[in-house]
């Protein structure tokens, strides 16, 4: 089966063509990216293209759900379900920190315990918990000092998260974004897709400006 894998949830995009039999046809990560609604598409094509297929020829799209800040991930998002609709083919969401666990879960020695955070902006990070390959908690929104306490009570193995932000470094930390193969694995192949839901886990920056009262200049008409 061949698989268009995307992840928008952190700065890292991801996408890629992956043949469920044969792994990763090809791979594109875009580090730092801030231009998601203008690179996404074409990194799409990039891919179709180095992996010597087209679209049409794609069975199933993987991407990412978050969780993750809300413009970037309604981008991926949006772009898979529009694919899927356009081509007639599933689209199945799967959590991203999933995505990132099950590469370590998947190492020679893997972890009993680890814990994935990612950035949230607003001096936040989203978490989840693992044990013994499952998500045991989360994923959840706070800012890193209470997931600092949180290690400091019940220490995990390995930690997943940016160089900048301040966690406890008694675990052996790393940091790595979700990957199309790793996106692949944790899709749930087995049940018919369920409608994409963007974890935001928050509400969005922007909102409804408050109602204006109207001008005294403008005059009180009755139309009855």
């Amino acid at each position: 089966m061949l698989c268009l894998a995307i992840d928008t949830s952190t700065p890292t995009l991801v996408a890629g063509i992956v043949d469920t039999a044969h792994g990763e046809l090809a791979v594109q990560l875009v580090r730092d990216c801030r231009k998601h609604n203008e690179v996404l598409i074409p990194t799409i094509q990039d891919c179709a293209a180095r992996a010597g297929c087209t679209l049409p020829d794609l069975d199933a799209i993987v991407v990412g759900c978050g969780p993750g800040p809300f413009t970037g991930l309604r981008v991926g998002m949006a772009t898979a379900a529009a694919l899927g609709d356009a081509l007639g083919i599933p689209v199945h969401g799967v959590v991203s920190h999933d995505a990132i666990a099950q590469q370590l879960i998947d190492a020679a020695s893997p972890p009993s315990s680890l814990l994935v955070a990612t950035d949230a902006r607003r001096r936040e990070v989203y978490w989840s918990r693992y044990r013994d390959g499952q998500r045991s908690t989360g994923p959840e929104v706070h800012a890193p000092a209470h997931v600092a306490e949180l290690l400091q009570d019940d220490p995990v193995e390995v930690l997943n998260c940016p160089a900048h932000i301040e966690l406890p470094a008694t675990a052996r930390r790393v940091d790595i974004s979700p990957t199309p193969a790793s996106l692949v694995a944790v899709a749930e192949w087995e049940r018919e897709p369920a409608p994409l839901v963007p974890l935001y886990l928050r509400r969005p920056d922007a909102v409804e400006p408050a109602p204006q009262p109207l001008s005294p200049a403008i005059p009180d008409i009755n139309l009855g």
